[in-house]
């Protein structure tokens, strides 16, 4: 492979993406997998500035501890201002977990959800920044059928184990049919309004207005493949960045995107950061930014499942480059940054749960760039990842036994 990156550097990055695990076995194979893998991937030898990220080190010092367990393909969990956490189940339970103990009970008041809608299900929870006065609890789910589904964002008041006064506050302005690509993750601003991450609705051959749905991503029409930012009843903020423009969307904040399932805001930095998943290859980790196009799916480092690339742009003067390329997919999932006392040398850095390769990317970073990259192999589908209120870093394990892990120095 060194000889490969020494007469082809680019055509290695086409065929990691299209032979990611293969070895050369002979000389001759040095000369024609490259040539193969730009015939097969219809790859240009220009496939951008950003190199993939493909095998990284393990971290070391640290281990995991099991805080709960029993718990049926957990997704998101939000700590309680009294260290007790909500934590929800795709089936569509919301758990209240105290003294590291889960209530037998689930929160009664939580609104049916689609079970056979793939990843869909009961998704994101989070609090109003003013739960200890109100407390808001926001939840994101699917809802609808196999055939006609669609994100949804409703609140409630957390009253003992109950949902009370419960509202859908937004929906997406579409139905999709089958099972993919809901999105959902939630982030506060500063300024009190909610960023809600919204998937493209599907791969090839789910369909929107007689097309690939993905292509909506680059359509201000619709809200799939968005970023949306809605004040704290759902509504569009005036100053968002399309509120203006006709037949555009005015809960639209970004767009080009495929499935974000992670995003955090940093406080330190007011930066908001998100990876999302790509097809085969190409799963991106970006700073979202109001206005800015992230290319999905007209440029991207993805490659479709069966063979080729998606696109044969890689980069593109107003899209936004991605800070990360994963290749292959690590199946991004949660998403936080990293402020505890615990891990001095990780303070500031980025946890990136990983639903393949179940593990955890810690992506170092220094003024805003990935300056190194670590995993932290947990051996399950870890799909979020969040910082407790006393500091410590916790992951969910996406099992049909899921489990609530925290993380220790060693």
């Amino acid at each position: 492979m060194t000889q490969l990156k020494t007469i082809y550097p680019k055509a290695t990055i086409c065929l990691r993406m299209v032979l990611p695990n293969h070895r050369p076995k002979n000389t001759r194979s040095l000369f024609v997998i490259p040539l193969i893998a730009l015939a097969l991937s219809g790859c240009s030898p220009q496939v951008g500035s950003v190199e993939p990220s493909t095998d990284v080190p393990e971290a070391q010092g640290w281990r995991t501890e099991v805080i709960a367990s029993g718990l049926a393909h957990p997704w998101s969990i939000a700590w309680l201002p009294d260290g007790s956490a909500l934590i929800t189940e795709r089936p569509g339970r919301l758990r209240l977990l105290r003294d590291a103990v889960l209530e037998p009970r689930p929160i009664g008041g939580v609104p049916k959800v689609c079970t056979d809608c793939g990843q869909g299900g009961l998704l994101e929870v989070a609090l109003h920044p003013s739960f200890a006065e109100n407390q808001l609890v926001y939840l994101t789910y699917a809802t609808g059928t196999r055939d006609a589904n669609r994100t949804t964002l409703a609140r409630g008041r957390l009253d003992g184990l109950q949902l009370r006064d419960l509202e859908v506050i937004f929906q997406n302005a579409d139905a999709k049919s089958g099972g993919q690509h809901f999105g959902s993750r939630l982030v506060w601003l500063p300024d009190g309004t909610l960023l809600i991450s919204i998937g493209d609705g599907g791969n090839p051959p789910v369909s929107f207005d007689g097309d690939n749905i993905r292509k909506q991503a680059q359509e201000l029409g619709t809200h799939f493949g968005k970023v949306l930012r809605l004040r704290d009843d759902g509504s569009a903020p005036p100053d968002n960045p399309f509120i203006a423009q006709a037949g555009a969307k005015p809960e639209i904040y970004s767009y080009g995107h495929r499935n974000i399932q992670g995003m955090a805001y940093d406080a330190s930095t007011a930066r908001v950061w998100a990876n999302e998943h790509g097809s085969r290859g190409g799963d991106e980790l970006n700073i979202i930014a109001a206005g800015n196009n992230y290319g999905w799916p007209e440029v991207t480092y993805s490659m479709e499942y069966w063979g080729p690339p998606i696109s044969n742009q890689t980069q593109r003067p107003d899209v936004t480059d991605p800070v990360v390329v994963w290749t292959p997919s690590k199946a991004p999932s949660g998403l936080t940054v990293y402020r505890g006392r615990e891990f001095p040398a990780w303070r500031g850095d980025l946890f990136s749960g990983a639903l393949k390769f179940k593990q955890v990317r810690r992506l170092d970073l220094e003024d805003g760039r990935v300056v190194g990259e670590e995993k932290l192999s947990i051996g399950k589908r870890v799909r979020d990842v969040r910082q407790g209120p006393d500091g410590g870093l916790y992951l969910l394990t996406d099992e049909p036994d899921g489990a609530l892990l925290r993380l220790f120095p060693d």
